[in-house]
């Protein structure tokens, strides 16, 4: 199947920002689970995301083409995924996640035998409304990640020993509104919030992050830190439960984010779309059968463990990221802002940010650290508005109105 590795294990996780693990430095032990795996894997310390929310990150995660290419003006699917890719190789391939803006409504079952979005759709219309009204009593915006496990390992206890596996679990815990389970509640924070008020002060950090006094903002950060812990701890037994299957010496397993999460930085809290470090800096992680720790500070694209992943080997990561490469990001605006589009280029010491308005024809150039990366980035940005897909997908009415709930409860939403 490959050279390294039988199987493929990709672990992603909403919103997880770098600088808040401290296998990256972080001033809090949020991550012990994580610290231990970085010292059996090849740790990535400047991983970038090839957009900062998810809406663009995980197209361009699963497919490892660039937003414009991997979705439509609509931001449905809009080519093969990993999972296609290594379905026509033989592999069984399963998806488990409970974020709406990669469900099935939007075509990111492609390529995936097994593709559980938690949006009940496909089940009996009653069961369906039942499952709603009893998520909304409980303020549940998504699946913990103990469901997550739970579920995956139980189509991974499904498959025949004999054959290969991918499998995507994407956490959201770390999203806001943060809500920390039981005791992670206060684990950073000398109290707890109710869910109706964790919500109401994450939704007002997103709509008028002027308000946000110092100690809110230190509660955000502390519950935040609160939910990474969980999220650690969660990874931390799906992992032992793969080794006691036997199944983690023969796989290739990869822990990452699809982008980070601001708390005012640059004035704003969330992961709008803009493409500063706080959100599109990301942790990578990537452990082998062969235990290899090494530390690789040569700038890599989130576009690029698609491409190792179906190299089937390791050698891409370890031999062939040149020190000096050019990582590319972008994202579209939205609302009044719809007609811009934002690009960032960076390497191991530099950066430059540019923007593009779709009606004036005009580039500009918005901050830089580095005069050289100017004309590299026009010229990117020039191959990027050539290839824009603006392609139409069809619409899944019954997963909208699911959809929307959610995406109300998430923040994204008025």
């Amino acid at each position: 199947m490959s050279e390294d590795w039988e199987n493929v294990i990709l672990l992603s996780v909403d919103a997880l920002r770098v600088d808040h693990l401290s296998c990256y430095g972080y001033h809090r032990e949020t991550s012990p689970v994580l610290d231990e795996l970085a010292e059996e894997s090849i740790q990535f310390t400047n991983a970038y995301s090839a957009s900062s929310h998810t809406r663009e990150a995980v197209p361009a995660l699963l497919t490892g083409k660039y937003p414009d290419v991997a979705i439509n003006s609509e931001y449905h699917l809009a080519t093969d995924t990993i999972a296609s890719e290594l379905s026509k190789r033989g592999f069984s391939t399963g998806g488990f996640h409970s974020n709406p803006f990669v469900s099935r409504a939007y075509g990111f079952n492609r390529g995936f035998d097994v593709f559980d979005d938690d949006l009940h759709l496909g089940q009996h219309k009653l069961i369906a409304l039942a499952q709603r009204a009893l998520d909304k009593f409980r303020n549940r915006h998504y699946a913990r990640a103990r469901e997550i496990n739970e579920r995956s390992l139980k189509w991974v206890d499904s498959l025949d020993s004999e054959d290969p596996f991918f499998l995507w679990n994407h956490y959201m815990d770390t999203h806001g509104p943060y809500e920390p389970p039981g005791e992670y509640a206060t684990l950073y924070a000398d109290h707890g919030l109710s869910a109706r008020d964790a919500q109401s002060l994450y939704q007002r950090a997103i709509a008028d992050p002027e308000s946000i006094t110092d100690d809110e903002r230190r509660l955000l950060i502390n519950l935040y830190d609160g939910e990474i812990r969980y999220n650690d701890e969660q990874i931390g037994l799906f992992l032992d439960e793969l080794k006691q299957r036997g199944l983690l010496e023969e796989s290739l397993v990869i822990v990452t984010a699809d982008h980070g999460d601001a708390f005012g930085e640059h004035g704003y809290y969330e992961h709008p779309r803009y493409l500063h470090d706080e959100i599109t800096h990301v942790p990578l992680l990537v452990w082998l059968p062969e235990s290899k720790n090494e530390t690789v500070d040569a700038p890599l694209s989130t576009l690029d463990i698609g491409t190792m992943i179906q190299s089937g080997s390791s050698d891409y990561l370890l031999n062939e990221l040149a020190a000096d490469r050019r990582i590319f990001s972008q994202v579209r605006g939205e609302g009044e802002n719809c007609h811009l589009r934002r690009y960032a280029v960076r390497t191991r010491d530099n950066k430059c940010f540019a923007e593009r308005d779709t009606i004036a024809g005009t580039i500009e150039v918005t901050e830089s650290t580095d005069v050289k990366l100017h004309q590299e980035l026009k010229t990117h940005i020039e191959r990027r508005v050539s290839v824009e897909n603006d392609g139409e997908a069809e619409n899944n009415e019954d997963a909208n109105e699911e959809i929307e709930r959610r995406l109300s409860a998430l923040g994204y939403k008025e």
